[in-house]
């Protein structure tokens, strides 16, 4: 337990621009206490002891503003960054050098009995506010994007966004964690297709509405003529009668 804990520090200073020293990290990251708390209540949860664990894990709780049951498991490496709100569920599975930031939920989607709660893969991120939920697997090297909501499985070297979550970029190139703000902003592109087509179908709509003046006045002219027409061959008619009566 020792050495992961090691890797619990030391992943700090590389993933946390504002770690100064090992005693402000020591003495000031609450991700890295939950992480404390949690490993000594797992240790005690896989004994089967009762109580004890969740005690301990509520104190964490309390302490950091972190809920992690003692029966999830963590890697090592694994980074909680500022972690107010965190909740991982009983039988969420953590992979080694995880990214979590305050707010995410890895959590269930009913009271099903067994595995109901997510598998993440190494060197994951997840953003601020998301939800992982259900007992679903998430690939390595995956992003989810802050605020999303992820229903599915994952593959990975990934990107997902959205509620719910939906892939919107595949590679199989490994991408720096710390990159989760250059998420793509795949609603701006779905509004940015919509406007292209709105402007489409005004300028295809002025110019039915261009023909149909057209037509108006061709239609209204030839009405027109015909009118004109008509009243002329009257009158030739009724001269020829009159003509012809010798009136």
């Amino acid at each position: 337990m020792f050495k992961t804990l090691l890797a619990d520090f030391r992943i700090i200073f590389e993933r946390d621009p504002a770690a100064r020293n090992w005693l402000e990290v020591i003495t000031c990251y609450p991700g890295l206490h939950a992480l404390v708390f949690h490993r000594i209540a797992h240790s005690l949860y896989s004994l089967r002891l009762p109580f004890l664990p969740r005690l301990i894990s509520h104190i964490g709780r309390f302490l950091t503003g972190i809920e992690i049951h003692p029966g999830a498991v963590i890697g090592q490496g694994v980074f909680i960054d500022h972690g107010m709100g965190v909740v991982i569920g009983e039988t969420a599975i953590i992979g080694d050098y995880c990214l979590i930031y305050q707010g995410v939920t890895l959590g269930g989607t009913g009271k099903e009995s067994g595995k109901r709660h997510p598998t993440l893969g190494d060197n994951v991120v997840i953003g601020g506010g998301a939800k992982v939920l259900g007992n679903i697997n998430i690939g390595d090297n995956v992003r989810i994007g802050a605020g999303s909501v992820v229903l599915r499985d994952v593959p990975s070297s990934c990107t997902v966004v959205g509620i719910p979550g939906r892939i919107v970029y595949r590679s199989g190139v490994k991408v720096h964690p710390l990159e989760h703000g250059s998420l793509p902003d795949s609603e701006a592109r779905v509004i940015r297709a919509l406007v292209d087509r709105i402007d489409t179908l005004e300028q295809q709509l002025e110019s039915l509405q261009g023909q149909l003046s057209k037509s108006v006045l061709v239609k209204s002219h030839v009405e027109s003529s015909l009118s004109h027409l008509d009243h002329s061959s009257q009158d030739r008619e009724i001269q020829v009668f009159l003509d012809g009566s010798g009136i």
